[in-house]
């Protein structure tokens, strides 16, 4: 019996929103990229020793731990700028695409969601293995559902 993997992959825009987007995939030197969803739960008990769960909403995170630095990454570059320039607030925010490459491929593309995120820089540093980037993507929720050609890094949204 073979056993048929699904596979996942995510590409960040290295743009962070300034003219066209660039695409690179989280992947090189990660053992894994799991993006974590901590619930908003709130429950109750009554008088009757039931308990009632609602569940209202998603905080979703990632983490990529370890980041190398490598030279004429446009990824690398927007991370040292964001070091060197303090940057905050919009100026962190890009978007990041989960493509489905289990889903049927139409001309290259596969089925996959774009959504906003901001990115925060844990730390930075090295040692003997190379100079480090860690850092966080905060997702929002604004998502764009859609296809991605891996081969081309274009997304297009749907409809």
């Amino acid at each position: 019996m073979k056993i048929e993997r699904k596979y996942m992959a995510h590409y960040l825009n290295a743009a962070f929103g300034s003219g066209t987007a660039s695409y690179v995939r989280l992947g090189s030197d990660l053992e894994e990229y799991s993006p974590e969803l901590s619930a908003n739960v709130e429950k109750k008990n009554n008088i009757l020793g039931q308990t009632s769960v609602v569940i209202d909403s998603y905080q979703k995170q990632g983490e990529v731990a370890p980041y190398y630095a490598e030279k004429d990454d446009p990824l690398f570059e927007k991370l040292q700028a964001i070091i060197d320039g303090d940057l905050t607030l919009d100026n962190l925010k890009t978007d990041i695409v989960e493509v489905k490459l289990w889903g049927e491929a139409s001309t290259g593309a596969y089925p996959a969601v774009k959504e906003e995120c901001y990115i925060e820089i844990v730390s930075y540093g090295g040692d003997t293995t190379g100079y480090q980037i860690p850092f966080n993507v905060h997702y929002t929720g604004v998502k764009t559902a859609g296809t991605f050609n891996p081969n081309t890094r274009t997304f297009t949204a749907a409809g």
